[in-house]
This record gives C-alpha cells, sequence and structure tokens, in this order.
C-alpha cells in the first residue's frame, strides 16, 4: 500500500458493524418514546433463562419482540401463539444480530378492556329490570330425586362433581346435558340446555358449572340469553363456575351461587356418612329410651311388689306387658333395619341398572346373531353362485366343439390354421393338421379327390 492510499484511508471514517448497530440502536432509542401498540403473538419462544421472544403481528407486518423475566412475571394475561394484545414496549435493536426489535415492558389482552364493559352495561341492565332479586329466588329441594349438570362432558367440572357426588351420596341420580362451555356457539348450546331440562322435568335441581378462565373464556356465562334462561327456568338452579374469584352475569341471576363445581355438588347432595351416623344416634336414643321404659316398668313392679304381699296375678300380668314391650321392642328394631337394608338394596339395584356391563351384554348378543346370520347368508349365496355355474359350465359344454370330437369327429387345418372345408383348398404336398378328441396328427397331402 503505498502512502497516498494509506492516507486516504485515514481521512475515512471506516465504521465497524458493531459500531454501527451500536449507533443505529441508540438513534432507535433516542427518537422513539415507551410507545403503546397492538398486534397479535406469534413464534412465541420460551427458554429456560425465562425470558420470552415472539412476533407482533397484524394484517400487513410484523415486529421481533423480547419480554425479560423481570417483567412477565407481572403480567396476568394469557400470552399465547394468536392471542392478541396491547404492549407497551420500547424501540430498539439487537446488536449481535442488527436486528430491529421492540423491548415489552407491559401487557394486556386487547379484549378484556370491550369485555369488562359488556359485562357492566348487561349487569346494569339487568339489575334494572329487576332479575337479580331475592324474591325470584327458588329454594333448593330438601332432597334432590336426580340432579342434572350442564356442562362440557370432557372438562374439569363434570370429574369434579361426579367425583363430590359418588363420595357425598352415590345413589343420587346425574343426568347430564353437555354443552360447549366456551366459544361462539357456548350461549346457545346452555341456553338450550336449560330450557331442555324444564321441559323434560326429569330432574329438581340443575348446575351450571365450568371450570376457571380468563374473563373471555367465561363469556358464555355473561351473556344475556343464558341470563335469562336461568331466570325463566322454573327449576332452581346452581352456579358453579370457575373459582371462587370468577364471578359471572349467571351468578347473579341464579338461585344459588357455590365457589367452585365441587361446592355447587356439596350443596345438592346430602352427607352418606352424616345420615349413617343420625342413624346410629336415633338408635342409640331408641335404644336407651327403651331401656329407661324398661327400668320404669321394673321400679313400678317392685314397688306394687313391695305394696302387694302375693300379687302374684299382677306380677304375672306386668311380666308378660313387659316381655310384649320388649317383643314389640325388638320387632321395631328389626323392622327399622329390614326397612333400611331394603331401601340399600333398591338403591344398590338402581345403581346396577345402570351398570354399562348389561348394555355390552346385550349388544355383544345382537353382534353375534348378526355374525351367523351374514354366515349364514354368505353360504347361501355362495351355494347359488356354484349352482349356477355348474349349469352353465354344462351348457357351454354341450355347445363346445370339443365336445363333438369326442363323439368320433375330428377338424383339419392347413399350416395356416385355416380349418378345411373343401379338398380344393389343398394340394399335393401340403401339411395336413387333424385335431381329435385327444390330441393332433400330422399328415401330407398325397393327392385329392373332387
Amino acid at each position: 500500500m503505498n502512502s497516498e492510499q494509506t492516507l486516504h484511508n485515514t481521512l475515512r471514517d471506516i465504521y465497524t458493524v458493531s459500531r454501527l448497530n451500536r449507533e443505529v440502536r441508540s438513534t432507535l432509542e433516542g427518537s422513539f418514546p415507551l410507545i403503546w401498540l397492538e398486534g397479535e403473538i406469534s413464534n412465541l419462544a420460551r427458554p429456560a433463562s425465562g425470558h420470552w421472544y415472539f412476533t407482533l403481528k397484524d394484517e400487513a407486518a410484523q415486529v421481533r419482540c423480547a419480554m425479560f423475566r423481570g417483567r412477565n412475571r407481572l403480567i396476568n394475561c394469557n400470552a399465547e401463539n394468536g392471542t392478541k394484545i396491547i404492549a407497551r414496549a420500547r424501540v430498539g435493536l439487537y446488536e449481535a444480530r442488527g436486528e430491529f426489535q421492540l423491548v415489552i415492558e407491559q401487557m394486556e389482552d386487547a379484549g378484556d378492556g370491550a369485555l369488562r364493559r359488556s359485562f357492566d352495561e348487561l349487569k346494569l341492565k339487568l339489575l334494572k329490570e329487576g332479575l337479580f332479586d331475592e324474591k325470584h329466588k327458588q329454594p333448593l329441594p330438601a332432597i334432590a330425586e336426580q340432579v342434572g349438570i350442564i356442562t362440557s362432558s370432557t372438562g374439569a367440572a363434570i370429574h369434579d362433581i361426579l367425583t363430590t357426588l359418588k363420595r357425598r351420596f352415590p345413589a343420587l341420580p346425574v343426568v347430564v346435558y353437555p354443552v360447549s362451555v366456551q366459544g361462539d356457539l357456548a350461549a346457545a348450546q346452555i341456553t338450550q340446555a336449560i330450557e331442555l331440562a324444564n321441559k323434560r322435568k326429569e330432574c329438581d335441581v340443575l348446575i351450571l358449572a365450568r371450570g376457571g378462565g380468563s374473563l373471555e373464556d367465561l363469556s358464555a356465562f355473561n351473556d344475556e340469553q343464558v341470563a335469562r334462561a336461568i331466570h325463566h327456568s322454573r327449576l332452581p338452579v346452581i352456579s358453579g363456575i370457575g373459582h371462587e374469584v370468577d364471578v359471572t352475569i349467571a351468578d347473579f341471576v341464579a338461585d344459588f351461587r357455590a365457589a367452585t363445581p365441587t361446592a355447587a355438588a356439596e350443596m345438592v347432595s346430602p352427607d352418606q356418612q352424616q345420615w349413617l351416623t343420625r342413624l346410629g344416634q336415633l338408635q342409640l336414643r331408641l335404644q336407651r329410651n327403651m331401656n329407661q321404659q324398661l327400668k320404669e316398668k321394673q321400679q313400678q313392679i317392685s314397688w306394687t311388689r313391695s305394696r302387694l304381699p302375693h300379687p302374684g296375678r299382677r306380677v304375672e300380668a306386668w311380666l308378660q306387658r313387659l316381655d310384649e314391650i320388649e317383643l314389640r321392642r325388638n320387632q321395631a328394631i328389626k323392622y327399622k333395619m329390614q326397612h333400611m337394608q331394603s331401601q340399600l338394596i333398591r338403591q344398590e339395584a338402581r345403581l346396577q341398572h345402570h351398570s354399562p356391563g348389561q348394555t355390552l351384554a346385550r349388544l355383544n348378543i345382537i353382534l353375534n346373531n348378526d355374525k351367523a346370520r351374514l354366515h349364514s347368508s354368505y353360504l347361501k349365496f355362495l351355494s347359488n353362485k356354484k349352482q349356477k355355474l355348474n349349469f352353465l359350465a354344462h351348457n357351454l359344454d354341450t355347445v363346445s366343439p370339443l365336445s363333438t370330437l369326442t363323439r368320433g369327429y375330428a377338424i383339419a387345418t392347413d399350416k395356416n390354421q385355416n380349418v378345411i372345408r373343401d379338398s380344393q383348398q389343398l394340394k399335393k404336398g401340403d401339411t395336413l393338421t387333424t385335431r381329435v378328441a385327444s390330441g393332433k396328427i400330422i399328415s401330407t397331402v398325397d393327392y385329392t379327390e373332387k
């Protein structure tokens, strides 16, 4: 390199890549304040460091974003791919790659504000109409004969309710009305289920339940048509929606609100153990009363005996009366135990009636019968086809030229496989092939006759 070129390079301000990225970052961060922007999350990554990296996009463009662990711990919105959010961010540049990016400081669901306003407006509207008034609330039955459950058939709520009912009172019958509890169709399905339960009248109390979720997840239970369906229900409705902190319009309209689906199940089911304990207490009280009566009668006998020197007949009468009371007591106790045993047997029979084993057994019998009929039809079909095939083979054999050969006839052909019908077709020296019933004869023509 000559001195002129060295001097030229010295006068030029040559940037390194690091310096360029650093100055661009400084320019970007100094030119933009903290901004609010709305977009949809995609390509979300959550490495072990706890930081979040994702793309925020709209219909026409996208931008890379980073949210560091110290900030993302403070948010309470659902940050997942496809979630629309409103974010407060710093504009910057990731120097190591020279990538333009946003550093997110704060994040919230884009739809929560609108949903909350809609919730408050509907709540105020229904409050003014009186749908929340206590005078409209229906009492729960003292002992439910059958409980209806309106919820998703695959969610955690139905599992919690059925587990609680089985633990507390397994003999209580249950009817499940499966519905969607989230999405565009959920509100309409819930409304139809409430109306269907009232039409069928197969239950005397309804539980409307689902697990917890965000305000958007619970939107079906903040729907006006669902609220009015609960209000018009002739069956008492218990709402067991989400967790204790989750409050919906359905909770205000329902006849009773339970903090959780499990609590709703506890409200409609008696405690089997309490019943057994109460029965034991009553039996003990009966035993004590009978013993007290026996003791009093014995004291009366003793007092009478002390007054009558020889009360033989009266003593015998009192002893007989005492035996009668004891027998009646024993019979009463026996009858009570038999009655309770009969009730237990009936409940067990009802449970057994709903067992899927019997249904599967009946379906298995039907399946075996159908298989037998199918096999029989298949054999009959093959037999008919075989008979038809034999008949056709016989007819074909009847008209076959090969059958004619077996009666002594022959077919003669020349070397081109043409059938010889006239002796003039051949001349001396030609090769003649004669086919008989079994095999062929090759011969040479010596002469022909007209």
